[in-house]
């Protein structure tokens, strides 16, 4: 390939990202970040880039951010073991403590990543300015400890600061009507959050590459689904597992007024980029019945 090929395929790439960017500019996009993506240096700095870009742009990115991996190396270190009941951690007086450490480190080393490509960034956790209240939650019936569930978000907060042009980096805490602080699943978090923004876009940056009509068989990749063809795929029992409660957690900021749910391989260079500013997209993009089908294939 020659040198004016070269610039040619890049010149390309960037006029088939032009409609998204006219499609998406000035609009709320939250990314739930979690997973592989948090764990691998490298990944996490492509991320950071990717949000940044966005920001750039003239998205109006925030991101919500995980940290189970590294509390459980925490948990362990301290001489307790970590314990999940139906997928959700047990949280006692000391567990919570040792979370709100480690979530409040992972958010201060995104907000270095983010301020070193330019960009203002500002963590925050849902403690502060009473952005999320909880009520405590069971699993089951069953007592799980200090663990939340989301009532009221305060959006005025993360307006105010998107309209100071700051990208909010939020941390899955909060507090009940007491006063007591609450460890809160980062996927509730980024739901509740997008549904409360009335988000254009939430992306979940996952360890899946997307919801597949045959999980063995990663050709069968549905790159978009309507709310109606979700809960079919439900329904029949094509989708099942781990991927159950993600894709209904999807529906559900769907049904709350988020226009587009995207599911993601965060293992993939740049998946949120190559999801949101090309033809195919890589992962699953969920949407309501009304909206526009955008990918080939449609």
């Amino acid at each position: 390939m020659s040198e004016i090929d070269d610039y040619l395929k890049k010149a390309e790439v960037l006029i088939e990202a032009l409609p998204y960017i006219q499609r998406f500019n000035r609009k709320v996009i939250v990314v739930k970040y979690g997973g592989s993506a948090m764990v691998d240096e490298e990944l996490k700095k492509n991320v950071i880039k990717d949000v940044t870009l966005l920001k750039l742009v003239g998205f109006k990115p925030i991101i919500v951010h995980g940290g189970g991996k590294e509390i459980s190396k925490w948990v362990e270190k301290s001489g307790k073991e970590a314990k999940f009941i139906n997928g959700l951690r047990v949280t006692d007086e000391e567990t919570m403590e040792i979370a709100e450490m480690v979530l409040g480190r992972v958010n201060k080393s995104l907000v270095q990543m983010i301020q070193q490509l330019g960009v203002r960034a500002i963590g925050i956790s849902g403690k502060d300015g009473g952005l999320l209240k909880v009520d405590k939650k069971y699993s089951n019936g069953e007592d799980i400890g200090f663990v939340g569930n989301i009532k009221e978000v305060n959006a005025k907060i993360l307006w105010d600061l998107l309209e100071k042009d700051f990208l909010p980096v939020v941390a899955p805490i909060g507090m009940d009507d007491e006063f007591d602080t609450y460890n809160i699943n980062a996927d509730d978090a980024a739901c509740a959050i997008a549904e409360a923004m009335q988000a254009e876009k939430l992306a979940f940056l996952t360890d899946v590459e997307g919801v597949m009509k045959d999980p063995a068989d990663k050709s069968t990749l549905i790159s978009e689904l309507t709310l109606t063809e979700a809960e079919a795929l439900i329904a029949d029992g094509t989708v099942g597992g781990g991927m159950l409660p993600k894709l209904n957690n999807c529906m559900e900021a769907i049904k709350k007024g988020v226009s587009r749910v995207h599911i993601l391989d965060g293992r993939i260079m740049h998946c949120l980029l190559l999801e949101i500013f090309t033809n195919k997209g890589i992962g699953t993009a969920i949407l309501g019945d009304k909206e526009m089908k955008f990918y080939d294939g449609k």
